[in-house]
């Protein structure tokens, strides 16, 4: 048995596609069918049965499934066991960050730890869903959480503060009229959608958006109001805020790894060194600098 199949079978079972399957392992679509049907005919049995909306496990699946999902865990093991006493600043480091501040605060930061510890190559994963760190999909991430989970080990490095923000010439028309302001709907996150649903009195909006970069853009166009992170709104000249932030909407910056990796030096360095970074946009980051 090839450990490799039973990785490839793992992955169309977990992404119900033969394309997903080799996007997550960035492998060709052919390599993941033609390993699949080789997996099939070695076994001389039908692992996954084709229906409109994926692949479905067949009873034989299922039972290699579960097989599969053990030796799985004990290939991370050994894995994880290996690398947790690696101590040599080099190696790759995969990190993942949501893209509003993969794509604001924390490129910079990565540009610079680059350049000062070039030996440690970094692979940034930008995802607005989580990527297993148990699954070992990445090594590191960089979460807005107010309740990691506790198969995890991390440090909190931030408080980040949120509050309600438009256009500066859309609140400057609000003003002088007595209509009720409109909001953009933001489906982005639980976070985004119940305090929007709270403070807007409805979950009834003319737009609704998944991504607080285009939000951004869309209140500059003045469609209203929505809540949008300090750190993302205080620096656009065009942004305003509607309202002062409240203690109640603030979430945490975590910086998170597996239990197994905690002894690794490089990425003990790369915590502390984002840790070290973003204490100096602390002010930033928690609603102060405005």
């Amino acid at each position: 048995m090839n450990w490799d199949d039973l990785r490839i079978f793992l992955a169309i079972a977990r992404m119900g596609s033969v394309s997903g399957a080799g996007r997550h392992l960035d492998v060709q679509h052919s390599t993941v069918s033609r390993r699949l049907k080789q997996l099939e005919q070695d076994l001389g049995v039908r692992l996954l049965e084709r229906k409109r909306s994926g692949y479905e496990l067949t009873p034989a699946g299922e039972d290699l499934k579960v097989i599969a999902l053990r030796m799985e865990r004990e290939m991370l093991l050994i894995d994880g066991t290996l690398q947790g006493q690696d101590r040599q600043l080099a190696g790759s480091l995969r990190v993942t960050a949501v893209n509003i501040m993969a794509s604001s605060f924390l490129a910079p930061i990565f540009s610079r730890f680059s350049k000062a510890y070039p030996e440690i190559k970094l692979q940034v994963l930008v995802s607005n869903s989580d990527v297993s760190l148990v699954g070992r999909e990445a090594d590191a991430a960089i979460r807005v959480t107010n309740a990691p989970s506790e198969t995890l080990i991390g440090k909190k490095i931030a408080r980040i503060a949120s509050t309600v923000y438009g256009g500066r010439r859309y609140l400057a028309a609000l003003r002088k009229k007595s209509a009720p302001p409109a909001w953009i709907g933001m489906t982005c996150c639980d976070f985004h959608r119940q305090w929007t649903k709270k403070l807007a009195g409805g979950e009834s909006y003319p737009i609704s958006v998944d991504d607080p970069n285009v939000t951004q853009q869309m209140l500059k166009q003045g469609a209203g109001l929505a809540i949008l992170p300090c750190y993302l709104a205080d620096p656009d000249p065009e942004l305003e805020r509607y309202a002062d932030p409240v203690p109640e909407m603030d979430t945490e910056l975590w910086f998170l790894l597996h239990r197994d990796l905690k002894r690794t030096e490089r990425l003990r360095v790369f915590r502390d060194f984002v840790a070290q970074e973003i204490a100096e946009v602390r002010d930033l980051l928690e609603g102060s600098r405005y």
